[in-house]
């Protein structure tokens, strides 16, 4: 049972940066896949970024160059570091874990096990 905090959401200007933060509970966030997938009104849930314990990454086309996912296994926390926001990244984001023994990253919220209970962004313009 994996459990997940997001925190560091609020409302920021475009061209801001603002740091997500998700803190993990249980034994297995070393061996968890771990993403961060975002929820504007009125649309569906979309992947924005994954990391896996060995550090490779992954982001959606749209966050590319702009976010950057890390993890602290130690502290058993990833972290989303979003640059040059836009009012197109206000979101509800969440963090998710998924089990998976082989490492993929993948942009799917079903293949996720478990979820936070999301943290606002806005992105005024």
């Amino acid at each position: 049972q994996v459990q997940l905090v997001e925190s560091g959401g609020g409302l920021v200007q475009a061209g801001d940066s603002l740091r997500l933060s998700c803190a993990a509970s249980g034994r297995t966030f070393g061996r968890s896949v771990m993403g961060w997938f975002r929820q504007a009104p009125g649309k569906e849930r979309e992947f924005a970024a994954g990391i896996n314990w060995s550090g490779r990454t992954r982001y959606a086309d749209s966050v590319k160059g702009r976010f950057t996912i890390s993890r602290d296994n130690d502290k058993n926390t990833v972290y989303l570091q979003m640059n040059s926001l836009k009012p197109e990244d206000t979101a509800v984001y969440y963090c998710a874990a998924d089990q998976n023994q082989y490492g993929l990253i993948l942009s799917e919220s079903g293949k996720y096990d478990y979820w936070g209970q999301g943290t606002q962004v806005t992105v005024s313009s």
